[in-house]
């Protein structure tokens, strides 16, 4: 199922239905990006998931009250395709209107549209806001590396080249910053996050990587195909027993874009972050 992002709704203005059309889902092929890296979905160096959350999230009890909710779902990094961000916040929002017997009938509905145009199982959740409420909002683990006082003046690609490691030495550790910048490459609109670096094997020199953080700050790529390059380069440079990657993106639209990627099989943690 290859459709290629412009002929998405991305970028166009869109009526707004508020009754149930799952019609309006638009899978993008992560085929051409893994293609752009040297990968297919037989040879990712990763396992991982994205997590998307929706902070609007309401429908009808059978009684006509509305109901407001969280949800939450969970994308394998291997699925053949994502979801374009528009026409999940447009799908979503046709369900404002549209009545469900219970929070278990919406979650299966969810699911099984939501997977079919992924084309892969995906996990839902629907959350109540006391529960997210009670979880408070987390800090990201390790070493913030943004108070690091260096030069930049890389910002329209990523610089793998960049980045530099001591091989003489190993170490374990978790770093992360917050100044993680890209754009939308439809809309070119600002895409805000927070990145996380952990692993295990040669030592990373902390500036060079906050460098080619900052270095994709006018590049053009979707939140997932981001990770996916910085884990690959990381990879290619550390050569790590253990590397995991992921960000906690700025929600926009309602939603936020949580990307996933490790050499280890885990239980991915999706807590909430001060910006998010």
């Amino acid at each position: 199922m290859h459709i290629v992002a412009r002929h998405s709704p991305l970028g166009k203005s869109s009526e707004y239905i508020s009754t149930y059309a799952p019609s309006l889902l638009f899978p993008i092929s992560r085929s051409i990006r893994w293609a752009e890296l040297g990968l297919t979905i037989e040879t990712l160096p990763y396992i991982g998931v994205d997590f998307w959350n929706c902070f609007e999230l309401s429908w009808l009890l059978p009684s006509g009250k509305p109901v407001v909710a969280i949800g939450e779902f969970s994308i394998p990094a291997n699925s053949p395709n994502i979801i374009e961000s528009k026409s999940f916040k447009l799908y979503l929002n046709s369900l404002n209107q549209t009545v469900f017997i219970n929070t278990q009938s919406l979650e299966t509905t969810l699911r099984t549209d939501l997977s079919t145009v992924a084309g892969t199982p995906m996990r839902v959740r629907i959350r109540a806001l006391a529960e997210i409420t009670s979880e408070g909002i987390q800090a990201l683990p390790g070493v913030c590396i943004d108070d690091l006082d260096i030069s930049i003046s890389k910002y329209k690609h990523p610089c793998p080249e960049l980045l530099r490691c001591d091989d003489s030495r190993t170490t374990e550790e978790s770093v992360h910053s917050h100044l993680l910048k890209s754009n939308c490459p439809v809309t070119g609109q600002p895409d805000w996050g927070s990145v996380v670096v952990t692993y295990s094997g040669n030592v990373l020199n902390h500036a060079s990587l906050l460098e080619y953080i900052v270095s994709f700050r006018q590049h053009s790529d979707f939140h997932e195909q981001c990770i996916d390059r910085i884990f690959l380069d990381l990879q290619h440079l550390l050569q790590p027993k253990k590397l995991t990657v992921y960000a906690r993106y700025v929600r926009r639209g309602g939603l936020d874009i949580n990307p996933y990627r490790s050499t280890e099989a885990m239980q991915f943690q999706n807590s909430r972050l001060a910006r998010q």
